[in-house]
Parts: structure tokens; C-alpha cells; sequence
């Protein structure tokens, strides 16, 4: 009987040594502190993005080089309501791109506020301003998953690295008064203008009796006097 011996067979496939995967570097981007406790940073961690948390002066995410104005749908109509949004709008316009967010369209109505004397055409006119005056783009998210997916598709798609230490915009002394005077309850940019066009400076304006700032205010000088008047 015939006895076959078997030749090894060898693996010419053995010796090929296997290229080591190239890894992904890790994306990274910079929260202000105070977003620390909100779910977006954690949704973020899980999608692969390492966020630093700092104290910025201007925007809630900075992705190099677009800065990002995180807003609720109820801190947003509370922004709207004091006029802080205004001052946010004016910062984040020191960076080439922004974006202002608003979350929690999947939770809360936006035009569900009225009961709270914010009509609901009011707040479509301030988001024309938005976009028409301030020139920022905005999103709605359903939630903060959501608002990291989007901050996420962001942070993959920028390249370009941009100053992390924005300043404070410096106002004009004129826009100084302005702000002072929009401070008090229902006086807006108009009536601080017609204010300081009549009476030149916050200290005669302060000055007036009621009878003299209702000419030109109307009703709201009985809230600013009121005001001035009472004690701390």
C-alpha cells in the first residue's frame, strides 16, 4: 500500500503583517462652565467629543472657529422678556460664523407663552430680528440629545482653529445710557432715545418729576419713578 506523505501547506497570506488602524484623533471643543451639569456635555462625551470646560466671556460652546448661543425654549422667551439675548446676539458677532440654538422644541411649545404676555407674533418678530438684523442662524432642537448630534456634525465638519478669548464687546457711550435706561421695566430702545434726546442725561432724567417723564413715556413713569424712589 502506497503511503502519501502530506506536504505542509503554508500560509502565504502569514507573513503580510496587518496595518495597525489609524486612529481617529479625539475632537475636541470648549464649554463655559455653567454648562458643566447639562445633558448636552454628556451626550456629547458619548459621541465621541471631549469638551473643556472654561469661563467664556461670549457664547455657552465655542467649535473653533463658530460660537454657539445655547438657549431652552423658556430661557429663550426669559431672554427675550429682559433684553439679555440682544447683548448675547452683539458678543457671539466677534467670531465668522455663529449659531444660536434653541432646545426643546420636542418638550415645549414655543408659542405657548402668552399667558405670560408674550404673544405669539411677537416672538416670530424677534426671531426675524434674529436673523435679519443680527445675522445669526438659528436651529431648533428637539432636546439635548439632539443639540449635541448638531453640535457634533459641527465640530467633524470644522477645520480651521480660532481664538478661544473673545472680549466683551465695548459699548459706545451713547449705547452706555442706552443700556442703563432700557434696565427699567418697559423702557425699550425707543423710549431710552426719546428719553435721552429730551433730557441729554441719565442724571436729569432721574431728576424729572412724574409729570414730566409721563409726557414722554406715557404710564411707564410711574414704574421708573418708583424705582428710583424706593428704598433697597
Amino acid at each position: 500500500m502506497k503511503t502519501i506523505i502530506s506536504k505542509p501547506i503554508f500560509d502565504i497570506f502569514s507573513s503580510r503583517k496587518t496595518s495597525p488602524k489609524k486612529e481617529e484623533p479625539r475632537i475636541n471643543i470648549i464649554a463655559d462652565y455653567r454648562e458643566k451639569n447639562c445633558l448636552v456635555a454628556s451626550e456629547l462625551a458619548k459621541l465621541g467629543i471631549d469638551v473643556e470646560f472654561k469661563e467664556l466671556k461670549v457664547a455657552d460652546y465655542i467649535v473653533r472657529e463658530t460660537a454657539i448661543e445655547r438657549k431652552t425654549v423658556s430661557d429663550f422667551i426669559s431672554s427675550m422678556i429682559n433684553k439679555r439675548l440682544f447683548r448675547q446676539l452683539e458678543e457671539i458677532s466677534q467670531f465668522p460664523n455663529r449659531l444660536l440654538i434653541i432646545e426643546g422644541i420636542e418638550e415645549k411649545e414655543l408659542y405657548s407663552d402668552e399667558k405670560q404676555g408674550v404673544q405669539a407674533n411677537a416672538i416670530r418678530g424677534f426671531l426675524l430680528s434674529i436673523l435679519l438684523k443680527y445675522k445669526v442662524p438659528v436651529i431648533f432642537s428637539k432636546n439635548s440629545q439632539d443639540t449635541a448630534r448638531f453640535i457634533s456634525v459641527l465640530a467633524r465638519k470644522q477645520t480651521k482653529e480660532t481664538s478661544l478669548n473673545p472680549t466683551k464687546k465695548a459699548l459706545t457711550p451713547k449705547e452706555q445710557k442706552q443700556f442703563i435706561l432700557e434696565g427699567f421695566p418697559g423702557i425699550g430702545p425707543t423710549n431710552s432715545k426719546k428719553l435721552l434726546e429730551n433730557y441729554k442725561t441719565i442724571k436729569n432724567i432721574i431728576n424729572q418729576d412724574e409729570n414730566e417723564l409721563s409726557k414722554i413715556i406715557g404710564k411707564k413713569a410711574e414704574l421708573i419713578k418708583k424705582i428710583i424712589d424706593e428704598e433697597y
